[in-house]
């Protein structure tokens, strides 16, 4: 599938997908979505992508939200199907077996802040801005706003933020959690790379299993967590990747590993 609203590019072992209709603020469409669905495809086809990077073309938005236009056509039923494709294809990045981290620079409103919640690790560039500003536009967050923005800074602050439409910059989003790390924007890519290199020198079975059960302990109660935990953790002893990490420990050498 040849792509008009993103880019794709591999790197080695991990890929950069950018999202690119910078003249429209990298505004989230209907084509856009199925080009981020064939590109998620794409990434669970190829084992040999380690780990994921999404950010936004140009220095102005990561994505300025949903495409209002094309959005000004729903009623009740086409506006659920709105909803549930671009919460599918969102989800589909968040279940996604290596690690996806969003790199913002600018704007990322409404379904861009949505779209950033749903990967695994979020940094910032110093002018990044975010909110879910939908309330303006008489509807509700809907590619998940409601549901992963208070499991991120807690309830409280997520009404604040989805009833007033209020904007946050970069600090104050890295103050309520909603961030990782704020960068200048001239060091944004190379400091997300810099980050992406370091999880890649460790055991990708490991990497990947930490963070399914960071996942789940959200849905499990305390104890089957736990349990959850020592299955990954029986798994993984039996992994190569567990024999060599570990060998490598007391003959005080650098792990050399391979992923099974």
């Amino acid at each position: 599938m040849s792509y008009n609203t993103i880019k794709f590019e591999q790197k080695d072992n991990f890929a950069i997908l950018t999202l690119n209709r910078p003249d429209k603020l990298n505004a989230l469409n209907t084509e856009l979505f199925n080009e981020l669905d064939d590109a998620i495809t794409k990434v669970e086809l190829d084992d040999s992508i380690k780990l994921l990077i999404l950010t936004g073309e140009g220095e102005k938005a990561f994505a300025a939200g949903a495409d209002i236009k094309e959005l000004n056509q729903s009623d009740k039923n086409s506006g659920k199907l709105f909803s549930q494709k671009g919460s599918k294809v969102m989800r589909r990045l968040e279940l996604l077996n290596i690690p996806v981290i969003a790199a913002v620079n600018g704007f990322a409103l409404g379904g861009g802040c949505e779209l950033a919640m749903s990967c695994h690790i979020r940094f910032a560039s110093d002018n990044a801005k975010f909110g879910q500003p939908e309330v303006n536009l008489g509807i509700l967050p809907g590619y998940g706003g409601t549901q992963r923005l208070p499991r991120l800074v807690g309830v409280a602050k997520a009404i604040e933020l989805t009833i007033s439409g209020n904007i946050i910059g970069a600090n104050d989003a890295l103050n309520i959690g909603l961030v990782n790390q704020v960068y200048p924007q001239s060091e944004l890519m190379d400091k997300t790379v810099e980050f992406a290199n370091l999880v890649l020198s460790k055991g990708s079975m490991a990497v990947s299993a930490s963070i399914d059960a960071i996942y789940q302990s959200q849905n499990l109660s305390l104890n089957d967590g736990l349990d959850y935990e020592s299955k990954l953790f029986g798994e993984l002893c039996a992994s190569n990747d567990f024999k060599e990490g570990t060998s490598a420990f007391i003959e005080k050498r650098k792990a050399n590993f391979k992923g099974n």
